[in-house]
């Protein structure tokens, strides 16, 4: 079985390609053949060696997002030659995405969207669930006022598409004049890329999924969420009677169900900048190291 694997920390000249073991799956696990996957943030901080403790040990398989086939799907009620998407939190459990074959918990996978392919379906979980869990712990509902920070991003991207969707009235804050046409034609209202544009107290929710720490946007007695753990904690708000949390992403299946009928629904919408082979890992990552991507950068296998 071929897996994208490191045995050292460094550029992307330490990603190889190597024979693995394959995977045994165990009670409540699925086995999955992987036809597509995609680069993530953590993979690159993980490969660099800057997620520091915590990390699994090397020699270690990276990759978070998951689209494929399923091999056995065991006692799941998922019938082998289902399309399926999944995400493995790598970091937490060491189960890297990037091979042929992927053993994962039943409860993390859920069917593939059936409007697209499976290669566009890859760009989907992790940034998904991150906007999906963090819209959640925000609550927000229809009629509320929301700033979303980084709204042409990844994950700010599909945020501000199923907050949309849940009836929420959304403004966004970006980095580029070249995105500000995204995030219209997306249904934000305002749109800017200067913070001194927007109104103060005003928003019963922040998404934050930089660390722009907008915190003078939110109003007093609502929710702050951000999902940039590099950046550090949120300013402490409890004066204000503002909740705030710093967000990290969990397995969930029944959050990518919720997300794969959004995109069947035509409400989500889902961005592929660019598609390597496997042969290119490294030139994919390489890539990925340039910035400037409008959508995530995906890998066949």
């Amino acid at each position: 079985m071929r897996a994208i694997q490191i045995d050292r920390f460094g550029t992307p000249d330490v990603l190889g390609i190597v024979d693995a073991p394959e995977p045994e799956p165990g009670a409540g696990e699925v086995l999955i053949r992987t036809v597509a996957t995609s680069i993530n943030p953590v993979d690159d901080k993980t490969r660099e060696g800057a997620i520091g403790e915590g990390t699994p040990p090397l020699p270690m398989i990276l990759g978070w997002d998951l689209a494929g086939i399923v091999v056995n799907g065991g006692d799941s009620g998922l019938r082998a030659g289902e399309r399926v998407i999944a995400m493995s939190h790598q970091l937490g459990s060491g189960r890297g995405t990037w091979a042929d074959l992927v053993a994962l918990p039943a409860r993390a996978v859920a069917a593939a969207p059936r409007s697209m392919s499976l290669v566009e379906a890859a760009a989907l979980p992790l940034p998904g669930l991150t906007a999906w869990q963090t819209l959640d712990w925000l609550a927000v509902k229809a009629g509320e006022r929301l700033l979303i920070a980084g709204a042409a991003g990844a994950v700010g991207g599909l945020a501000l598409q199923i907050a949309r969707a849940r009836g929420a009235k959304v403004d966004a804050l970006v980095s580029r004049d070249a995105q500000v046409a995204f995030a219209r034609d997306r249904g934000a209202d305002l749109v800017t890329t200067d913070r001194r544009a927007l109104q103060g107290h005003a928003y019963d929710a922040v998404f934050d999924t930089f660390g722009a720490f907008v915190t003078e946007a939110v109003a007093d007695g609502g929710r702050y969420a951000s999902i940039a753990t590099q950046a550090g904690p949120v300013p402490d708000l409890a004066s204000r009677g503002v909740r705030t949390t710093v967000n990290q992403v969990r397995e969930d299946g029944a959050g990518l169900h919720e997300l794969t009928k959004l995109v069947d629904s035509g409400s989500l919408q889902v961005r592929v900048h660019s598609t390597f082979g496997l042969q290119e890992i490294q030139a994919a990552h390489a890539r990925f190291l340039q910035g400037g991507l409008a959508g995530k950068i995906t890998m066949v296998f």
